[in-house]
């Protein structure tokens, strides 16, 4: 695994540099040392400065290991080669962008050179994958999802506030609050920058999208793309496209049945595991902000417990000094059970609901080209009764024909690998989850039994 190490870059561009540093502040992601490039199952690992932001369990039990104190990246199980390996070497996050570095290193003779790096933003990232999407060639492929667009406004947001609110709170309250905001907002922007590499190891994990011009020229370019994003009119212009395809869709999906059982059966269960994996996706969200909002409570009652056990030095006074501090430790786990279950399932949730709907997208473009063959059929069968305009309209057939068989060959090998992928990677993040949620358990019966013996006096 790679290490990473994260550097804070405060700037204290006023007279005041407490408050004002601690909205505009970047974040960036490099290695310690070049290892070797990991291209399976690869997670970015917690930084030491992030775990000590965190706060992690040092003066507790010993039940979370150095690899558990930090975020996991998603891992959907990808399948590479050595001939072409991409990775995010190093990552820059300022105010109103992220800028990636994305590093190749290549044995395949399209490239000049062997290893190099280019810098690219999210919208190139956007780009590369529209133009997969609109290139008639990728239409029997499932398209890797687009990467979600780095937001961290709410983040900053809240340290903004924690600014302006900082004489209100004691130093303790102060320091202790700012470390949790810097370790939620390290942790999005990880899970960012991984997002953005799983998109590109897909596209290199892919035998033919790998080949693509426009996916060499990304990788490989050293200068700005000069790509921008979409301004209103073309957002609206996409609106009207979505709403017209949604249209289409359901006049493509009320055909008769597909003359292929292997795609009626997995037009029919990608419909409904979509809507499952969107319905889990919306609970296991709202499962974890409960257990934020535990934490959350659990640190008020800490907070109050160790103002009463500090009025004093009597015996009830030193009780609530140390269930102030159980109730401390204990709040770190439920934090740390939420960030496990946000990076292990939520996560793991949200891209395979993009990933089904980009198979349902390949569903339906196989199925707009069973449309057009036979309507293609229909024409051709009135060509010939009027003799009139036959040849073309052979024509035409045969260009459907072939371009549904084409279609076809590919997306069932396609639809194979997708299942292939996602048990895969559900089997895996679910099973380190029970572990780490067993771990957890553990920890807090561990952490509640020495406090009950410390009370007792039975050491």
């Amino acid at each position: 695994m790679r290490q990473y190490v994260a550097i804070l870059l405060l700037s204290t561009s006023t007279g005041t540099p407490t408050n004002k540093c601690i909205s505009d502040f970047l974040w960036r992601l490099r290695p310690t040392d070049p290892l070797p490039h990991v291209t399976r199952h690869r997670h970015i690992r917690t930084p030491p400065a992030a775990a000590m932001m965190q706060e992690g369990l040092d003066d507790g039990p010993d039940f979370l290991s150095e690899e558990d104190r930090g975020p996991r990246a998603v891992n959907v199980d990808l399948q590479t080669d050595a001939t072409l390996q991409v990775d995010i070497s190093d990552a820059l996050s300022e105010r109103d962008k992220v800028k990636f570095t994305v590093h190749t290193k290549s044995t395949l003779p399209n490239f000049k050179q062997n290893e190099f790096s280019v810098v690219r933003q999210h919208e190139e990232f956007i780009w590369l994958h529209d133009s997969f999407v609109e290139n008639e060639e990728y239409a029997g492929f499932i398209i890797p999802p687009a990467p979600p667009r780095p937001d961290f406004d709410a983040s900053r947001e809240k340290l903004q506030k924690l600014g302006e609110g900082e004489g209100s709170m004691t130093k303790e309250e102060f320091t202790k609050m700012k470390q949790e905001l810097e370790a939620e907002y390290l942790a999005i922007f990880k899970k960012t920058v991984a997002m953005h590499e799983v998109f590109l190891c897909r596209v290199a994990a892919h035998p033919v999208l790998r080949k693509d011009l426009n996916f060499h020229v990304f990788l490989e370019y050293n200068q700005d793309l000069s790509v921008r994003g979409k301004n209103k009119k073309e957002k609206l212009e996409d609106f009207f496209k979505n709403v017209v395809k949604s249209a289409d869709g359901v006049i493509v999906s009320g055909v008769k049945q597909d003359v292929d059982d292997f795609f009626e059966h997995e037009k029919t269960f990608l419909l409904e595991y979509h809507n499952r994996v969107k319905d889990a996706s919306a609970k296991s969200d709202r499962m974890i902000r409960s257990h934020k909002s535990a934490a959350d409570d659990i640190n008020r009652i800490a907070s109050t417990l160790y103002t009463l056990g500090t009025q004093d030095s009597t015996d009830v006074c030193k009780f609530f000094l140390k269930v102030s501090e159980l109730f401390e430790k204990t709040r770190k786990i439920e934090a740390r059970v939420a960030a496990d279950e946000d990076l292990k399932l939520a996560d793991l949730l949200k891209y395979y609901l993009r990933e089904s709907q980009a198979a349902k997208d390949l569903l339906y473009r196989r199925g707009r080209a069973l449309v057009d063959y036979e309507n293609a059929n229909k024409a051709l069968d009135k060509a010939r009764a009027k003799n009139k305009d036959v040849l073309q309209a052979e024509t035409t057939q045969q260009v459907c024909c072939q371009k549904f068989e084409k279609i076809s060959e590919s997306a069932k090998q396609e639809l194979i690998d997708f299942k292939t992928r996602r048990v895969a990677a559900f089997r895996k993040n679910l099973v380190e989850l029970a572990e780490l949620e067993l771990k957890h358990a553990k920890g807090n019966l561990q952490l509640l039994q020495s406090c009950l013996a410390v009370l007792k006096g039975d050491t």
